[in-house]
């Protein structure tokens, strides 16, 4: 689809003239406002920065500079109160306490994270607690799943309150909320129902994480966010997203999976990128499961009429 054919998109079928982007200094908002820049110009494109209290200063920083970039106009919206009025840290940190009783918000850092198991099993999906205490102290428990559930569950509520933001200066300029989300993400279900995969238009939900850094070079997004490694910027400890969904670099599960859909066979591929067959065969198995086990966060609500 060429440019003159999204800006159609928006404008005849969607009736809107023009677009919010929300950004995150991150690089996927960051070629989604490049795009939306070239394609409805600067002056039709709302950029808007929602961090919050466990949000990275960096992240605000890189948006900033991406805006200035592009020339896009922006608006910092602070969701934490909102986030707090729903009980999102409260909730977080009722789970994280009856895992680690020691845990205080106001002094230790907290993430969620993959980590290679024994119990693993060839399956690439057990998750960890990790804190970090005040003077660098960090422990890692295998989160249950009653815990497991309630922190996200909990946490999701930034993204939902961030999509309810994008949507009110969308609907007060009569704009289109434009999706971030790339195909590893919207595939493999790495985003919140009705949060962050909520938009009217999803310009990059096709490309390969792989392929967003060619693009963003592409279209010139600065260097400082082309380099910065991608964090889901959801918890107060830092994570990468690899840490916390993906496990591996999006260099080598882009080329398994990519060749896992041309229909190449596991050993040939494993001899093209270098790397263990059996780590290829247990890659396919996980995306498979993924896309299998997240397609309810991909299809419509269902009528029972």
């Amino acid at each position: 689809m060429c440019i003159r054919d999204r800006k159609d998109t928006v404008a005849f079928k969607l009736k809107k003239r023009g677009a919010v982007v929300g950004v995150s200094g991150g690089i996927d908002s960051s070629i989604v406002l490049a795009l939306c820049a070239k394609t409805f110009g600067p002056d039709k494109v709302l950029a808007i920065m929602m961090p919050e209290r466990d949000s990275s200063p960096e992240s605000k920083e890189l948006a900033t500079l991406l805006c200035e970039k592009f020339k896009v106009p922006y608006i910092l919206e602070d969701i934490t109160d909102a986030v707090h009025g729903f009980g999102c840290y409260a909730r977080r940190d009722e789970a994280v306490k009856r895992v680690f009783p020691e845990y205080d918000p106001k002094t230790y850092k907290m993430k969620i994270v993959l980590k290679d198991d024994k119990e693993a099993k060839g399956k690439l999906n057990l998750f960890y607690l990790t804190i970090i205490a005040p003077d660098g102290t960090v422990k890692s428990q295998r989160l249950p799943l009653a815990e497991y559930l309630q922190i996200v569950a909990a946490s999701n509520f930034k993204q939902r309150s961030r999509t309810n933001m994008l949507y009110y200066h969308a609907e007060a300029k009569n704009y289109a909320v434009i999706g971030t989300g790339n195909k590893n993400e919207h595939e493999q279900g790495f985003f919140v129902k009705y949060g962050d995969g909520g938009a009217d238009v999803k310009p990059i939900a096709h490309l390969f994480k792989t392929q967003v850094f060619q693009l963003a070079e592409f279209l010139g997004v600065p260097e400082e966010i082309r380099k910065r490694t991608p964090t889901t910027d959801t918890y107060s400890a830092e994570q990468t997203q690899e840490e916390f969904f993906y496990k591996m670099p999006f260099e080598v599960m882009d080329r398994i999976w990519d060749g896992w859909e041309k229909g190449v066979a596991s050993d040939v591929i494993a001899k093209v990128i270098n790397v263990p067959q059996a780590q290829v065969d247990v890659t396919i198995n996980d995306i498979r499961q993924k896309i299998q086990t997240t397609e309810y966060l991909r299809q419509e609500p269902f009528s029972l009429g």
